[in-house]
């Protein structure tokens, strides 16, 4: 066995567990991970022999938990880590053990919530390529309500985006779709101060902020077409706003 990872909540266990283990074997206590991904790594589909499935399917699902509970930080890395389940390697391996090593190394952090300002808002965006297999882009959404994160995405988009423009625009498909999800949720509270306000969506891309406040598509794919549609008409009910 070349590489172990001992996880736990008392330090004092773990750290007698790693003195038993040392006193035996010629081992090294590998250094905690202050970032998710290594950037030299570069995954994707593994070809050759499957290297325990099963136990990285688990591993995934545990993060997959831990991601949608309060560590919205690692979702984009669960959200490409969780592509390789059915055949992973050996660098996929070493990308999940890195998530593992941050989390040790990040162990303290969490959401705080405070009830003021009351005030929703949005951030949208997206990268062009996320694999060089596939040429599909990733959208990541996040919202924020009293200046705490109350939800986040991390996902590949379906179809190929052959800008980056375009792929910005699907995000802020996403993006718009969750505001109204969340606007008419603020809706049903019945305590919550009526009428909620529009919910600004910030955009890096004045591009896309361009065209979707343009009353005009003249482009000429169909799912952008159908994407500015749905957004023209969120902004024109004052669901949402773009900044």
């Amino acid at each position: 066995m070349d590489d172990i990872l001992i996880v736990g909540s008392a330090d004092r266990m773990i750290k007698s567990t790693k003195n038993m283990l040392n006193s035996r074997f010629n081992m090294k206590d590998m250094r905690l991970a202050d970032t998710l991904i290594d950037n030299n790594l570069h995954l994707s589909k593994n070809r050759g022999e499957s290297i325990s499935p099963l136990e990285y399917s688990r591993v995934i699902r545990s993060l997959m938990y831990l991601k949608s509970c309060t560590r919205s930080d690692i979702a984009y890395s669960i959200s490409r880590l969780s592509r390789y389940t059915s055949n992973p390697s050996r660098d996929h391996w070493k990308a999940i053990v890195r998530v593992l090593k941050y989390l040790r190394y990040t162990r303290d952090y969490g959401l705080h919530y405070t009830r003021y300002p009351a005030i929703l808002e949005g951030y949208s965006d997206a990268n062009l390529i996320s694999n060089i297999t596939d040429s599909k882009s990733t959208s990541k959404y996040v919202f924020t309500l009293a200046g705490a994160t109350v939800s986040w995405k991390s996902s590949k988009q379906t179809v190929i985006a052959r800008s980056t423009m375009k792929s910005e625009f699907i995000a802020l498909d996403k993006c718009g779709e969750e505001a109204e999800w969340l606007r008419h949720f603020l809706e049903d509270i019945l305590k919550w101060e009526k009428p909620v306000p529009q919910i600004c969506i910030h955009c890096d891309s004045q591009t896309v902020i361009g065209r979707a406040q343009s009353n005009i598509y003249n482009g000429k794919s169909r799912h952008i077409r159908r994407r500015h549609n749905t957004i023209r008409q969120l902004i024109s009910t004052g669901i949402i706003s773009i900044d």
